[in-house]
């Protein structure tokens, strides 16, 4: 189980933006690969401190994980960042460090320099996901053009940085002078550089092709949330990865449901024989029809709760509820004999208002709807 990104950073969960930042580049310098050289778990905590810090130093992102957690943010199927390598988080928080690191690189780390691997760009997609499907999970297939490396496309060391994809430089900083490295500009980081490519290939030796992505989708995703598919964006030149496929969520609107969270509501609305009389209707549910029933005597405004029949949680914490408000219908047009029905009823004592301790006022229903 991942380590809650406040603890991460030693910082409580009603910490200000600043004090966010400033926790972030105390761990940022403590774990620094360059201050920790062949250390490795120093390593992993400078990466756990880059994530952490990915999520809560964004308010929309931050917001999602105070609700969501970790799965909001799963980056093997979940929604949004996770996993960085080292590329990732000097290239997006370099100014972090200020004059310290520079922002331009790492000299290593893990026992030593290496290559660097550049990254594919990423590809953006929306899925449109009924409500049903949103309920119970489900698992689509899409058709994505993608860049890929073109067959016969070859590539030879880049001469400017010799393989390395990094060109290195010494500054001076407050914990001493620090070797840095920043990425070629000669092979843009790869290492790389086009030796022999085909025709239909672009300038990278990549070409755009069209692949079916499978992309199982957890139940209780919102509206606006982002799932990750990892490499599955645009493919690198030479030996880099590929980017990722990111797949904006969207909620299609249901005919009768409404959703609040993990909750659905569905009017229901009778006549007033069906009020006085009792009734059993088919409802709509994520998982089917069903019907309920309606006891005689039912007041308009009363809230029936089908427990489980709503949404499941995205944390896994069981389903929400069905919550059905019954809604007595008024006829706008009366014929004669329905006038003088009601006429001869507006003087028997059993027609009239008569609310009993046990019926509950419009804010207590609305009280128990969120309880």
């Amino acid at each position: 189980m991942k380590q809650d990104y406040y603890e991460v950073l030693g910082i409580s969960k009603g910490a200000t933006a600043a004090e966010i930042k400033k926790a972030y580049r105390k761990k940022a310098i403590e774990f620094h690969p360059d201050k920790n050289p062949g250390d490795s778990s120093a390593e992993e905590m400078f990466k756990k401190a880059a994530e952490a810090y990915e999520i809560l130093g964004n308010e929309d992102k931050r917001a999602k994980y105070d609700r969501f957690g970790h799965q909001a943010f799963d980056g093997g199927g979940g929604f949004g960042g996770g996993g960085m390598n080292m590329d990732d988080i000097f290239s997006q928080f370099g100014d972090i460090f200020g004059g310290g690191f520079g922002g331009g690189g790492f000299s290593g780390f893990g026992g030593g320099g290496g290559q660097r691997r550049v990254k594919g760009s990423n590809l953006r997609i929306r899925v449109s996901l009924t409500l049903e499907e949103i309920a119970n999970g489900t698992e689509k297939k899409i058709k994505v053009k993608r860049k890929v490396q073109a067959a016969g496309t070859t590539y030879k060391t880049c001469t400017t940085c010799n393989g390395s994809g990094q060109v290195t430089r010494i500054t001076n900083t407050i914990l001493g002078r620090m070797q840095t490295a920043s990425p070629c500009n000669v092979c843009g980081g790869a290492g790389q550089i086009i030796d022999q490519k085909p025709d239909d290939a672009d300038a990278q030796g990549l070409k755009v092709q069209e692949e079916t992505v499978s992309i199982k989708i957890p139940a209780g995703v919102e509206d606006g949330m982002q799932l990750k598919v990892t490499s599955k964006g645009n493919d690198a030149p030479g030996n880099g990865i590929p980017g990722d496929l990111l797949v904006a969520i969207e909620e299609k609107p249901h005919a009768s449901l409404q959703r609040e969270g993990d909750n659905l509501h569905y009017d229901l609305y009778i006549s007033y024989s069906e009020a006085a009389l009792g009734a059993s209707r088919e409802i709509d549910t994520v998982t089917g029809k069903v019907r309920i029933k309606v006891e005689e005597g039912v007041q308009s405004g009363k809230i029936l709760r089908l427990r489980g029949k709503g949404i499941s949680n995205l944390n896994g914490y069981g389903k929400g509820d069905l919550l059905v408000h019954v809604n007595v219908w008024t006829p706008k047009t009366l014929n004669k004999e329905q006038r003088e029905f009601f006429e001869k009823m507006a003087s028997d004592d059993n027609f009239k208002p008569n609310p009993e301790k046990s019926d509950k006022s419009f804010f207590e229903k609305v009280k128990d709807m969120f309880s």
